[in-house]
């Protein structure tokens, strides 16, 4: 706390300084003149501790004018002698008093009833200063005393006093400043009040809707949009919003912004198509100690499944060494008959394409309590979240799985995404998608109902398919306004080599009634079990026709390898590497271009890693 220490010395000295009535002519206008200075020194403030160099400067302006006083008294002299010029000169001296006396100027001779009565009025002029300065000592004495008052108090009681200090202080620091300012005339004051408030109303002008640049709000969400997209290597976007704005022509920084993105799209190289890895995840594993708890599951979940430590881990690794997320539809595209043709990627050299996916994004039945999540949702904020059931049933809102968690990395880092493209989320259809209890036999409830569905339905004794299936929509939908892309994942998890055409036609039904009209449809299938259709000849045979009259142009199964491509003319072909324990473990050299599996593999999973079959 600060101390305040008036100068109580110095303002005794001052109140005991008035001069007295008697005083001769020369002390008085001395006297006055030296009280003109100290008003003027003080600018209106009260005298409690006025500095030495204030006071030596005041005393030289008292010297000047106490030379000026006795030069005009000798001129007032020689003027009694000039009884013509007596009256009308009076009322002139009385309102304007001249700076200084010379002989030759005719208005400073009068008659010796001028002088009296001007004496007169200069004395009555040095009697109101003396009572003005007397109420400003007193103002200031007031203020010395409130201030060691408060003082002491303050350092007995605290912060109320404090408070209660500072209000007061404010209140007689205005006191004295009013005292001290009303030598101006009532009429002026006014008027000056006035004007005061006209010119600060005039100066209140709401926020501007431009900035240094020239650019309005619009312009500069447009202008932060267009970088995005260059961020995302979709140059052309980011060229084409900001030319075809009306800003374009007059500012220059949009203008420069095109020069950069243009000049960045030429820098950019064709990526090979036969040389874009794909990747793809189960789903992600929350709480290892539930995965990993002993049970008859842990082993599958060992081998096939990903801890979100992993994941992130990956995400980070490939971001690092400049691995960019493509839509499988960059790499190709058809057209309405069902025709491939071949895309096109372009990336500024140092970046790599690559594919990602996603397996089984149903949270089936068999998974409850075993750590996962459970299900997709969207939040108030529009993003979609994953839901998680806690030990004591509470429910859990969080980022717990692959999407949630690309979306978050990629608002972070955009330059992980290619023009916006997230991954494919491939669906099963016989628990419902996304977690929603979407498939027709829920409500129907046919005898052969499986065990997992009757317990959940029993449970859920408020089940209505289309809350469920309306649930499971506005998820998609927002999915897809993401970058996510839809496959089908047969809707039984059909080992589509060794079932007959028969079966993968009522399966492939079955997904089309109750999958297709909540995801929008699709035109990818991503076989379950990384079977496929044949090996690694070229696509023929009564399935794939069967498939390819359905609309599926783009198929995927599990390879392994560090690339397999096959663009068609009637179809697009794409192996995946599946980065779970078991490859972790097992090959880690094969995932050496993605990244460290010693330094991702989480402590917590079970070793060795079960084998396959």
């Amino acid at each position: 706390m600060s101390e305040l220490k008036p100068d109580s010395e110095n303002t005794e000295e001052r109140l005991s300084d008035i001069p007295e009535e008697e005083k001769t002519e020369t002390q008085t206008s001395t006297a006055e003149n030296t009280d003109a200075a100290e008003e003027t020194d003080t600018t209106g403030e009260t005298d409690i501790a006025a500095p030495a160099e204030m006071q030596m400067e005041a005393a030289a302006v008292e010297n000047e004018q106490e030379a000026e006083a006795d030069v005009s008294e000798e001129s007032e002299q020689k003027s009694e002698s000039e009884t013509s010029k007596t009256e009308t000169r009076s009322a002139q001296v009385e309102e304007e008093e001249p700076p200084a006396a010379s002989e030759d100027e005719d208005f400073f001779y009068d008659d010796n009833d001028a002088y009296e009565a001007r004496r007169a009025a200069r004395q009555e002029r040095r009697n109101k200063s003396r009572r003005r300065k007397k109420r400003i000592r007193i103002a200031g004495g007031v203020i010395v005393a409130a201030a060691a008052a408060i003082g002491i108090g303050v350092g007995f009681y605290g912060e109320e006093l404090q408070t209660f200090f500072r209000e007061q202080q404010t209140k007689i620091t205005e006191m004295a400043k009013s005292i001290g300012t009303k030598k101006e005339e009532p009429a002026q004051t006014a008027s000056t009040e006035t004007d005061s408030e006209t010119e600060v109303e005039n100066t209140v002008t709401p926020e501007p809707e431009t900035d240094a640049d020239g650019l309005s709000k619009e312009d500069k969400a447009l202008y932060r949009r267009a970088k995005h997209a260059a961020n995302q290597y979709d140059y052309d976007k980011a060229i084409e919003m900001l030319q075809a704005s009306d800003t374009y022509q007059t500012s220059e920084k949009f203008q420069h912004a095109v020069k950069v993105y243009q000049k960045k799209k030429d820098s950019c190289v064709s990526w090979p198509l036969d040389q874009v890895t794909h990747v793809f995840y189960h789903t992600l594993i929350k709480d290892t100690s539930k995965a990993f708890d002993g049970d008859y599951k842990s082993g599958d979940y060992d081998q096939v499944m990903t801890t979100i430590d992993e994941f992130n881990q990956i995400t980070q690794s490939m971001y690092d060494k400049g691995y960019v997320m493509v839509s499988i539809y960059d790499m190709a595209t058809a057209d309405e008959n069902g025709n491939m043709n071949a895309g096109e990627i372009l990336l500024p050299p140092g970046k790599v394409p690559f594919v990602l996916s996603q397996d089984d994004v149903c949270y089936y039945h068999y998974m409850d309590g075993d750590g996962f999540a459970t299900k997709l949702i969207v939040d108030d904020e529009g993003k979609v979240r994953n839901e998680y059931v806690e030990d004591d049933g509470s429910i859990s809102v969080g980022d717990y799985d692959m999407v949630p968690l690309i979306d978050r990395f990629v608002e972070e880092h955009p330059d992980f995404s290619y023009r916006g493209a997230k991954g494919i989320v491939a669906l099963t259809g016989y628990n419902g998608i996304l977690g929603y209890r979407t498939d027709s036999s829920y409500e129907t409830r046919p005898d052969d109902l499986d065990a997992d569905k009757v317990k959940w339905l029993d449970e859920h004794p408020d089940f209505d398919l289309n809350t469920e299936r309306e649930g499971a929509m506005k998820v998609a939908q927002v999915m897809k306004d993401e970058g996510w892309l839809f496959a089908s994942h047969t809707w039984g998890h059909q080992n589509v080599s060794q079932i007959s055409l028969e079966k993968l036609q009522a399966d492939t039904q079955r997904f089309k009634e109750n999958v297709d009209p909540l995801i929008g449809g699709t035109d990818i299938i991503i076989f379950a079990f990384g079977a496929d259709l044949t090996s690694v000849e070229d696509y023929s045979g009564e399935k794939f026709e069967y498939l390819k009259s359905q609309g599926y142009n783009y198929y995927c199964n599990v390879d392994s390898s560090q690339y397999f491509v096959q663009i068609r003319s009637n179809y697009f072909r794409q192996g995946r590497r599946n980065l779970d324990g078991y490859r972790m473990y097992y090959n880690p050299e094969l995932l050496s271009d993605l990244f460290d599996a010693q330094e991702v593999f989480d402590s917590s999973r079970p070793v060795p890693v079960p084998t396959m079959g």
